[in-house]
């Protein structure tokens, strides 16, 4: 076997041409540790129809985007950047959890590598049971079906690690000099949604969300700020106030300069690419907020792929110690 260590990066995953669509949002509506629709056995019944119903105005978002979703070339991007990075006794693999390439199709490559050790890290910065639990959960199954022998340790968050921190504040200046004066000017932090019933529950996503907008607000307390939610889906109550909401709001207070930083995302995709690029900014403008930006996600930022190397390298040390 190889003496180099698996870094596996966990991602949702997206898309990949418009005939994806469908079975995509299948395979999302059919996790219940995201939602959970009917009894267990129901759920997957419910999802095929939900999936049938949404797909067409999905495929709509999708094609003004480009037709598919750029999130497999940017965490493979990321993985080349890290690889890199870690150095030759590394090698990365990424890990969809609703599309490709899959938990069980990354585990193979792994395999084929002849390495037995693997490091998962969740490339969602704010643990949830609906992101990086899900994720963890489904390696988990995969590993448990498959009967293979890998040493598995999980990096499960990394909402408070400086350099993520330092890579969100890189982007929040880059996105700030777009404006002709910074004062006056808003940030609206954007993060996905979840449903109430998961924070209720326990789910400590929304404070390590608000942990995150402290510490990067630290570095800009002349600024005002605002967190909106965005991307909910289906009949229960989710987190509020809504992205589109926040920017309503703003708009009626007169604010004319608004710089949204998407915070839960660390790769562009639909719902950086079309949700805040085309939608909320059609309203924003139509609303009176006549410089509408939006900080690029954090995608190969030195920062980001640093703090990434790091998380790993912290992750070998501890190990030594155990």
């Amino acid at each position: 076997m190889s003496a180099k260590t698996a870094v596996l990066l966990l991602q949702m995953g997206g898309p990949d041409s418009i005939d994806a669509v469908e079975p995509f949002l299948f395979n999302l509506f059919s996790d219940r540790d995201i939602i959970r629709i009917g009894p267990a056995f129901l759920q997957p019944l419910i999802a095929r129809f939900v999936a049938s119903r949404r797909a067409p105005k999905s495929i709509a978002f999708y094609e003004q985007i480009g037709g598919r979703s750029p999130i497999r070339e940017l965490t493979e991007l990321q993985a080349r950047a890290l690889e890199s990075r870690l150095g030759s006794d590394f090698r990365c693999f990424v890990a969809m959890r609703y599309w490709k390439p899959s938990t069980i199709e990354s585990l193979a490559a792994v395999k084929r590598e002849g390495i037995s050790r693997i490091i998962a890290l969740s490339l969602y910065p704010h643990y949830s049971r609906a992101t990086t639990g899900s994720s963890i959960n489904e390696l988990k199954r995969v590993l448990a079906q498959a009967g293979a022998e890998f040493n598995v340790s999980y990096i499960d968050r990394f909402y408070d690690h400086p350099l993520y921190i330092e890579a969100l504040a890189e982007r929040v200046e880059e996105g700030l000099a777009g404006f002709p004066e910074r004062e006056g000017t808003h940030l609206l932090f954007s993060v996905h949604s979840l449903p109430q019933s998961l924070i209720e529950g326990g789910d400590p996503y929304l404070d390590h969300i608000l942990e995150t907008v402290r510490l990067v607000m630290e570095r800009f307390d002349d600024l005002d700020y605002h967190l909106g939610f965005q991307s909910r889906a289906g009949p229960v109550k989710w987190l509020e106030p809504s992205t589109g909401e926040m920017v309503r709001n703003l708009a009626a207070a007169g604010c004319e300069n608004l710089l949204v930083v998407p915070l839960s995302f660390v790769s562009d995709h639909i719902e950086t690419f079309y949700e805040i690029d085309i939608q909320y900014k059609e309203e924003a403008r139509a609303l009176g907020i006549l410089n509408f930006r939006r900080t690029p996600s954090l995608n190969d930022s030195s920062f980001f792929i640093e703090c990434l190397a790091d998380l790993v390298f912290k992750r070998m040390k501890d190990e030594k110690k155990e």
